[in-house]
Order: structure tokens, then C-alpha cells, then sequence
């Protein structure tokens, strides 16, 4: 083969090869994951990251213990998360295929992606009854937020 023709076939694939590149980025700026929780008063963004970039809090949300709102917050951001996966990895799917690079691209989303067999039961979050109590009881005895 005349090695200007290679280094032409070459050239082109790079050209290619950066302009999928540039696509998938354009695309994957565009995705985010969003979940609520089973209560919906909690609402958690995340971006394509997993990074959180909204975090929603309902006043319903006073009515909680703190320990009980904290797992909420987590696992609403867990749901988040996986929900922006299953994106990535379609976005992904689209660009490189199935094989090594999609694989690689799976294993570093921060909790998997909806789709892959881990959901069932993952969206569940526990209720806990909400206890009102007024507001003198709270100041007179609050509750434990630091341990």
C-alpha cells in the first residue's frame, strides 16, 4: 500500500473518530437523572456525573426525624443516579457500540444504571410515619441530630 494513501485513510479515521467524540460530549452535556422520593418531598437532580446539582425539600419534610430524611436524601439520590446511568449508557450505546469501551463507560457509573438487572426493590424507600409534635416539645426536647 502507497504510505500516502495509508497516512490519508489514517487522517480520516482520526477526523472520525474526534468528530463521535465531539458528539457524544455535545449529548452527554445534555443528560441529567432526576428522582422523587416515595412521599415526594424529596426531589434530587443529578448531572451526567452523577454529581448532584438540586436538592428539593418539601415542608413536609420538618415532620421527619433527621436520621430518617438522611437515608431519604440517599437513596432518592441513588434512584438519581442510576436513572442518569441508563442515559449514559444509551448515549454511549449509540456512539461506541456494544463491546470493551461500553462495558469500561458502565463499570465507572457512580450507582450502575437502571436496566441491568439491580432494580428490583432498589426504588423502594421506607415510610416512616410522620410524628407531629409542637413546637415547644421539639425546643424542650430536640431531637439527637449529632451523635
Amino acid at each position: 500500500m502507497d504510505p500516502d494513501k495509508w497516512f490519508a485513510q489514517y487522517d480520516e479515521k482520526l477526523r472520525d473518530a474526534a468528530q463521535k467524540a465531539e458528539k457524544a460530549e455535545q449529548a452527554l452535556r445534555t443528560v441529567g437523572g432526576s428522582a422523587t422520593s416515595g412521599d415526594g418531598e424529596v426531589t434530587v437532580r443529578v448531572a451526567a456525573s452523577g454529581a448532584l446539582t438540586d436538592l428539593v425539600l418539601r415542608p413536609g419534610v420538618r415532620d421527619i426525624e433527621p436520621e430518617h430524611l438522611a437515608r431519604v436524601i440517599l437513596e432518592t439520590s441513588r434512584q438519581a443516579q442510576r436513572d442518569v446511568g441508563a442515559q449514559v449508557v444509551d448515549v454511549m450505546t449509540k456512539f461506541v457500540g456494544e463491546g470493551a469501551a461500553l462495558e469500561a463507560v458502565k463499570e465507572h457509573l457512580p450507582e450502575g444504571y437502571a436496566g441491568d438487572g439491580r432494580d428490583e426493590g432498589f426504588l423502594k424507600i421506607e415510610q416512616q410515619p410522620k410524628q407531629a409534635r409542637s413546637d415547644d416539645e421539639y425546643f424542650d426536647n430536640p431531637p439527637e441530630v449529632i451523635k
